[in-house]
């Protein structure tokens, strides 16, 4: 029988990262959910690039074929792969405050291109500065809980990255 040798670090990833997935399925408040801390956290901790994209936005595919499809997705994935690069800003800074500013940031870039895209697409409102104004300021509520969902899980996912890397050495190998 040949052993099975799982990397301890990816397995400890991927594990956070479906965690993630499975907590955009229960429950929750408008825009508080795990996605942007699971692809922030992705980029910041795994080292192929195409895999940092793959499993969050696969993650997030695979939530929205239960959840449903809406016209605004694009915007929504633009602005998660946004969250992936910006994750891979964190690789060598992975300090709390870098980390806290690049949950800010990816809240504010979700905000702005998410409702960007609605004003764009929406009949509601006018195609013109004003629309785009009360857009964003209707947007405002949704803003508030992705901050906070943003900061609560990317402390949750670096949190517990941070801490089981304490306790087996071993996650801390590339």
């Amino acid at each position: 029988m040949s052993k099975l040798n799982l990397n301890p670090r990816l397995v400890l990833i991927f594990s956070l990262i479906l965690f993630g997935a499975l907590m955009r399925l229960v429950p929750h408040w408008p825009n508080f959910t795990p996605v942007a801390a699971m692809a922030l956290f992705a980029g910041a901790t795994l080292q192929r690039k195409s895999v940092a994209f793959i499993i969050p936005l696969g993650a997030m595919l695979l939530s929205d074929l239960i959840l449903g499809f809406h016209s605004y997705m694009p915007a929504v994935y633009i602005s998660f792969i946004l969250t992936v690069i910006m994750g891979f800003l964190l690789q060598r800074r992975l300090q709390a405050g870098y980390i806290a500013g690049a949950a800010v940031a990816s809240s504010l870039v979700f905000f702005l291109i998410t409702n960007f895209a609605v004003w764009l697409g929406s009949p509601f409102y006018s195609q013109d500065a004003t629309g785009l104004l009360a857009c964003y300021t209707a947007g405002l509520p949704f803003l508030r809980n992705g901050l906070a969902g943003d900061l609560f899980y990317t402390g949750v996912f670096f949190g517990s990255f941070y801490l089981a890397a304490r306790w087996i050495p071993a996650i801390n190998k590339a």
